[in-house]
């Protein structure tokens, strides 16, 4: 596997990651029949920080990107996405290992969402994410650092 990198975003990142994000769900929302190209990237827009995003390299290409903030007394993990060709090699799992294995974070809530019927929520259930609730399009997912075995740490 290449060496996994991580490096602090930028302003001018946005529409590679905005991008990046049209290609990753395209196939879930496509599924649920919610799919829209200008929306999918506009929703990325719009809540793009770069102080919370961190780009993730493989040797020197970029193959995807996580958003990881602190909200009141919780972290929120989201924008979580690795270019299709680098699914399935254990990239999510090193890299979710990493911001889980954060000293800040031990005994903090981590929340997320996951669409409907995405491969992604097998990761989670690996990590101990739990379902909290559910709606026709996310399953809405948490974790309390260190309350339960994560692999890898």
């Amino acid at each position: 596997m290449d060496r996994i990198t991580l490096h602090q975003s930028e302003y001018s990142d946005v529409e590679t990651i905005a991008n990046l994000r049209a290609i990753v769900l395209h196939d879930d929302l496509t599924r649920l029949g919610r799919f829209n190209e200008d929306r999918v990237r506009q929703r990325f827009r719009d809540s793009f920080d770069p102080n919370h995003t961190w780009i993730i390299k493989a040797e020197s290409n970029f193959i995807g990107c996580i958003a990881f903030k602190m909200i009141s007394d919780r972290y929120l993990l989201e924008h979580f996405y690795i270019h299709p060709d680098f699914q399935g090699k254990g990239i999510g799992s090193q890299v979710l290992t990493y911001f889980l294995k954060q000293d800040y974070v031990v005994g903090k809530r981590v929340t997320l969402n996951v669409l409907q019927g995405s491969a992604a929520k097998r990761l989670y259930e690996r990590f101990g994410f739990a379902v909290d609730s559910e709606d026709p399009v996310d399953i809405f997912m948490s974790i309390v650092v260190g309350s339960q075995k994560i692999p890898g740490l």
